[in-house]
């Protein structure tokens, strides 16, 4: 695997393995093998948000339950360029609850004072079934709303990417993590946990551990995508996604080597975990150009920092 780049062949840093999306916010992902990308990520990716009755945003840090809803699109919703028709239909299941069908049609109603983290606006509103599911699944009144693109932005930190925009993720609109950082910290782990504790839209390997540190551009499929900012987690990768039950580990294994104080030992202490890179694509607005990635694309790395210390963080 090898690209030309003014002449000289480039080999390939990596190879996507996994790609995942993740259609409500903090439940759980669909593994597909390939998918489009928007100017807010890969298509279809947190687009849905389960709020309370105030309007603010259901996690799984304050809602674990949510871990264990799992969704499904139609096959054909990964294919560029398509549009839903009548038929098409968000599924959605969880233990102990009848299958709910979401339409993929916009819905008609919207619900005001919608906020999650630092953002607040309007969003699409799912409607009472919807709400109704929630609530009883949640055990508190709980709404399902959509994104609403033709009214709202959501602005990515413009610190870390200016001019990029996001829906109901936290921060950024993509999310890659390698295989050998993985097995790395599994290595140190007395119980191995799998990689949806982390929530990754891009799964790679082929690379050293913690290579995608060091990533600030790189190429899938003849995308630019940049590494913007390291990814410091919270407590989601210590909640088990089979159980929805929350433990120490891994976040006590990363604090001793995968710390704010041990990566940036110049910089402010904060009480902070590192695992992840956070990319935008630059793309992600090109008209006319194919916008998808897939499995077993290579990923060519165009520009790197040279130790962690100095990446964005």
């Amino acid at each position: 695997m090898a690209e030309f780049d003014g002449g000289a062949a480039t080999p390939a840093a990596a190879m996507v393995t996994s790609i995942f999306v993740y259609p409500i916010k903090s439940c759980r992902g669909i593994a597909v093998s390939h998918a489009p990308i928007s100017y807010t990520g890969f298509r279809w990716d947190r687009q849905w948000l389960v709020v309370n009755s105030k309007g603010r945003a259901y996690t799984q840090r304050v809602e674990p339950k949510l871990a264990l809803v799992e969704v499904e699109l139609p096959n054909e919703a990964f294919s560029e360029g398509w549009e839903p028709n009548k038929n098409s239909y968000l599924v959605i299941r969880a233990p102990g609850m009848d299958m709910l069908k979401i339409p993929l049609a916009i819905p008609s109603e919207t619900a005001d004072g919608v906020s999650v983290w630092e953002w607040c606006g309007s969003a699409w509103d799912e409607g009472t079934d919807a709400s109704n599911w929630f609530s009883k699944y949640i055990g508190k009144p709980s709404r399902l709303v959509r994104f609403n693109e033709a009214s709202e932005i959501r602005a990515v930190d413009p610190d870390y990417a200016r001019g990029y925009k996001i829906m109901f993720s936290d921060g950024y609109p993509f999310l890659l993590l390698s295989q050998g950082s993985l097995d790395s910290l599994n290595a140190l782990l007395k119980e191995p946990i799998p990689v949806n504790r982390f929530r990754p839209n891009i799964l790679v390997e082929g690379c050293e551990p913690f290579s995608e540190d060091l990533w600030t551009e790189i190429r899938i499929n003849n995308l630019a995508f940049h590494g913007v900012k390291l990814c410091d987690r919270c407590k989601v990768p210590t909640i088990n996604q089979e159980t929805a039950v929350a433990g120490a580990e891994p976040t006590e294994t990363l604090r001793k080597f995968r710390s704010n104080e041990l990566l940036f030992p110049n910089r402010k202490k904060q009480k902070k975990v590192y695992f992840g890179q956070n990319l935008v694509c630059t793309e992600s607005d090109t008209q006319g150009k194919k916008k998808t990635i897939k499995v077993g694309d290579p990923i060519y790395v165009v520009k790197a920092v040279s130790s962690p210390a100095d990446a964005a963080a």
